[in-house]
C-alpha cells in the first residue's frame, strides 16, 4: 500500500485551509494563525513540519464553520488528521477521520471519487494494526470497487490490480474466510489482469511484467499445493459448487501455467539482458524446480543442465553453481510459497535437525540433535513438515547426489 509523504500531505491541507477564507470567529482566527505559523516554518525547515492532532481538528472545525459540513477541501483535511492520528499510535481516532474522508469525498465527487483512495489505504493500515483483518479485507473490496471505476486502463490500474492481488494473498494467509481456494484464484487472475494491461501499455518484454509474472508463479505453487480437503464441503449451493469446480479445474492446469508463467519470465530476462544472463540462467533453475516439485524428475535434470551450459557460457560459472547446486534447496525456493520456518543461526535456534537428501530430493534419516527445551509437539510438527518437502538435490557434473550431514536450525516460539 502506498503512504503519501506526510510533509506534502501536511502541507497541502495547509495551502488549502488558508485559501479557503477568513474565519468569522477569533477562534478560527486563531486556529488559521497556528496552522499558517506551522507551514511557514515547514517551508523554511521541513523537520519542522510537526503539527499536533488537535492543531488539525481546529483547523478542521474552522473550516466546517466557514464552509459547511460538507466542504470540498474537508476529505485533505481529515486525510492529514488521520495520519497524525495514526502516526501517534491512536489507529482507532485515525479510523473514524479517514471514514469521515470517505464519506464526504462520496458526497462531493460522487460514489467511486478517486479522492477516496488514499483514505481507504491509510484506513486499512489501521485495522491492521488493530488486528481488525476482517474490516480491512472489507475496505480492501470497496477500494478495488473504486479503484476500477475511477481508473483507465494503464499502468496505475495494473498496480491497482497487483495491490488486490496482494491483498488476497495476505487473507488467504490469514485464512480470514475459510475460502483459501477462493482467494488464490483471484490472486492468479488479478496478476493476469495486471500483466495484461501493462502488455498493452509497455510491450510483452517490459520488465514491468515481471512483478505480476512472479506473482502468478507463486500463485499456481500454492493453488497446486492447497489442501483440497479443507475446503468446507457443508456449503452444497450451486454457487459454491460452481467455485469448487473451478478450482479444479485451475490445479489441474497448474504444472501447464506454471511452466507458462516461467517460459513467460526467461523471455524478458533475455530481451532485456540477453541469453546467458543473471536473469536468464535463474529462470532456468526456476524452471527445473517447478518441474522436478512436480515429480517430472528427467524435465527438471534437463532444465538444471541447460541452467548450467550458460552458467559456463558466461565465464564465471565456478560461484554461481556453487551457490545453486553445492547443497540440497528445499522446494517451493519462492517467496511466500515456502513451507518451513526460515532458519537460524545455530546459536540462536532452540531446534537443531540433521538429515540427508537422496538423489531424488527426498529427506531420509532425519533426527532432532539439539538439546533444548522446546516441546517435543512443535519439533514433531516441524519435523513432519521436512520429511514431506522436496529438495533440489545437490548436483555434482550436473548429475544429482546423495547428501548427508544436512542441518537446519530453527527459532521457534515457545508460546
Amino acid at each position: 500500500m502506498s503512504i503519501l509523504p506526510i510533509n506534502r500531505v501536511v502541507l497541502c491541507a495547509l495551502l488549502l485551509f488558508i485559501v479557503a477564507g477568513h474565519s468569522s470567529s477569533s477562534a478560527q482566527e486563531g486556529a488559521a494563525t497556528d496552522v499558517e505559523q506551522a507551514a511557514a516554518a515547514a517551508e523554511l525547515d521541513p523537520s519542522q513540519a510537526v503539527i499536533s492532532s488537535d492543531e488539525y481538528r481546529q483547523a478542521v472545525a474552522a473550516l466546517e464553520s466557514s464552509h459547511g459540513a460538507y466542504a470540498n477541501q474537508l476529505p485533505e483535511y481529515l486525510l492529514s488528521l488521520g495520519l497524525s492520528l495514526q502516526t501517534s499510535g491512536d489507529h482507532e481516532g485515525a479510523i473514524d477521520a479517514f471514514k469521515r474522508g470517505v464519506h464526504l469525498a462520496r458526497i462531493n465527487d460522487g460514489l467511486y471519487s478517486a479522492q477516496q483512495i488514499p483514505l481507504l489505504q491509510r484506513e486499512m493500515a489501521s485495522h491492521m494494526a488493530l488486528g481488525q483483518y476482517a474490516e480491512a479485507d472489507e475496505r480492501q473490496l470497496y477500494l478495488y470497487r473504486v479503484q476500477m471505476r475511477s481508473m483507465e486502463s494503464g499502468l496505475t490500474r495494473a498496480q491497482a490490480f497487483i495491490q488486490q492481488a496482494i491483498w488476497q494473498h495476505n487473507a488467504f494467509l490469514l485464512a480470514l474466510d475459510g475460502q483459501g481456494y477462493a482467494r488464490l484464484m483471484s490472486m492468479w487472475d488479478l496478476y493476469r489482469l495486471s500483466l495484461t494491461d501493462i502488455i498493452e501499455r509497455e510491450g510483452s518484454t517490459s520488465l514491468l511484467l515481471k512483478e505480476p509474472l512472479e506473482g502468478m508463479l507463486l500463485a499456481q505453487y500454492l493453488i497446486a499445493n492447497y489442501d483440497v480437503e479443507k475446503i468446507n464441503g457443508g456449503g452444497d449451493t450451486f454457487s459454491m459448487q460452481q467455485q469448487m469446480a473451478r478450482f479444479s479445474a485451475y490445479r489441474g492446469q497448474s504444472y501447464q501455467k506454471g511452466q507458462a508463467v516461467i517460459q513467460a519470465i526467461y523471455d524478458v530476462e533475455a530481451a532485456n539482458y540477453g541469453v546467458n544472463s543473471e536473469g536468464t540462467v535463474r529462470a532456468r533453475v526456476m524452471l527445473g524446480d517447478w518441474v522436478f516439485w512436480f515429480g517430472d524428475r528427467e524435465a527438471a535434470m534437463n532444465a538444471y543442465s541447460e541452467a548450467i551450459a550458460e552458467l559456463v557460457a558466461r565465464g564465471d560459472a565456478e560461484l554461481e553453481l556453487a551457490s545453486m547446486f553445492d547443497e540440497p534447496v528445499e522446494l517451493p525456493n519462492l517467496e511466500g510459497a515456502r513451507q518451513l520456518p526460515p532458519t537460524a543461526e545455530p546459536e540462536r535456534a532452540n531446534l537443531l535437525l540433521e538429515f540427508g537428501v537422496n538423489q531424488r530430493g527426498k529427506v531420509y534419516d532425519l533426527e532432532r540433535v539439539d538439546e533444548s527445551e522446546l516441546n517435543d509437539a512443535k519439533a514433531n510438527r516441524i519435523m513432519r513438515s521436512l520429511r514431506k518437502t522436496q529438495f533440489r538435490p545437490r548436483l555434482a557434473m550436473g548429475e544429482p547426489q546423495d547428501t548427508e550431514n544436512v542441518t537446519r536450525a530453527y527459532e521457534i516460539k515457545q508460546q
